[in-house]
C-alpha cells in the first residue's frame, strides 16, 4: 500500500498549532529559559506551534522514543546589520579580502549568531523542550518539502517505527537575506507578502488514537505529489498556491508566502468542513491534498 493511502485509510490528526508573525515569546514552552539566547525568531515560531498541538492532543510533555519530527523550513534568515559588520571587517584596500573574511572577519560576530540561523536548529529547541526522542526528518526550504515531510511521517507510522508524529513547518521571512532572496527572483516578491509563520499537526493511527481516548482534529481524504527536475539556471515557475475550505464559502484564497508553514497554519485555523491545498513550487514540486477537518 502506498504510504499516502495508509495516511488516508488509517492516520488522524489529534492536535493543530500556528503561529504567524515574529515576535513571539517562546518563554513558557522552554524547559530551560537560559536556552532562550541560543534561540532565533524561526526556532521561537517552532517551538510554539509544536507545544501547541501537543498540548490539543493530549499528549504527555515527555513524548519519549516513540515520536518522531518531521520538519520543512524556510531560507536562512539573516539580518542586514550582521552582514554589514561581516561585509566592512572583511574590506582590505578597498576590495573584498578571502583572507580577512575567514579569518578576523567572521569573529567580529557575536559566536551565538550562528546558532540562531541553522535550518536543524528549530529541530533541535523542538525536539529538546518536548522530550522528543525518535526519529526525526528535515527539509529545505518550501512547501514541497512539507508534503515529503508528511511522506515520511505516514511512512513511520505505517512500518510502526513510532505512534506519534509531530509534522510541521517554519520560516522566518521578515529578515534582510530571505528579502533579499525573494527580490532576485523573476519575478520577484513583494515583501510585504512575505510573513513568518509555524504550523504544526500532531498525526497518530486511529486506533491509537482511540484506544488513548484521543479527540480527532481531521483526517487526510487524498493526496498527490510529484516533482519535475529542472535547470536551476532556467526561469523558476511562477509559484502558485491556493486554499479552499469551508470557511471561505468555497472560495479559494491565496494563503501569502508563509512558505513551508503554509499548510499546516491553514489546517491549525480553518473551520470544521473540508480544506483543499493546491500548490506549485519554485523548484518543481506540484502537490495537492484534501482534508476533513471536525
Amino acid at each position: 500500500m502506498n504510504v499516502l493511502d495508509f495516511a488516508r485509510d488509517h492516520l488522524a490528526i489529534t492536535g493543530c498549532g500556528s503561529v504567524v508573525g515574529n515576535g513571539c515569546d517562546p518563554a513558557p514552552f522552554l524547559k530551560i529559559r537560559k536556552m532562550r539566547k541560543f534561540m532565533g525568531p524561526h526556532d521561537d515560531l517552532a517551538v510554539i506551534a509544536a507545544s501547541r498541538p501537543v498540548q490539543a492532543a493530549a499528549l504527555p510533555a515527555s513524548l519519549g522514543e516513540r515520536a518522531g519530527l518531521y520538519l520543512a523550513v524556510g531560507f536562512i534568515p539573516f539580518e542586514r546589520a550582521d552582514l554589514d559588520v561581516l561585509v566592512d571587517a572583511s574590506v582590505a584596500g578597498g576590495a573584498f579580502s578571502m583572507d580577512r573574511f575567514s579569518t578576523t572577519a567572521f569573529s567580529t560576530l557575536n559566536p551565538l549568531l550562528t546558532f540562531r540561523c541553522l535550518p536543524n536548529m528549530p529541530a533541535f529547541h523542538v525536539s529538546f523542550n518536548l522530550d522528543l526522542q525518535g526519529p526525526y526528518w528535515v527539509g529545505y526550504p518550501g512547501i514541497g518539502q512539507f508534503y515529503v515531510a508528511l511522506e515520511e511521517a505516514s511512512a513511520a507510522l505505517a512500518d510502526g517505527a513510532i505512534d506519534v508524529a509531530l509534522v510541521g513547518g517554519v520560516a522566518d521571512q521578515e529578515n534582510f537575506l530571505v528579502r533579499h532572496h525573494f527580490s532576485r527572483l523573476d519575478p520577484p516578491v513583494d515583501p510585504a507578502k512575505l510573513q513568518s509563520a509555524a504550523g504544526f499537526i500532531v498525526l497518530e493511527r486511529r486506533t491509537d488514537a482511540g484506544r488513548r481516548g484521543a479527540t480527532l482534529r481531521g483526517r487526510l481524504r487524498c493526496c498527490r505529489i510529484s516533482y519535475e527536475p529542472a535547470d536551476p539556471f532556467e526561469r523558476s515557475d511562477a509559484y502558485e498556491e491556493k486554499i479552499e475550505t469551508v470557511a471561505f464559502n468555497g472560495l479559494a484564497h491565496d494563503p501569502g508566502e508563509l512558505g513551508p508553514a503554509s499548510l499546516a497554519v491553514a489546517l491549525a485555523t480553518a473551520a470544521p468542513g473540508t480544506l483543499s491545498h493546491q500548490a506549485r513550487s519554485r523548484d518543481r514540486f506540484s502537490a495537492d491534498s484534501e482534508w476533513e477537518l471536525t
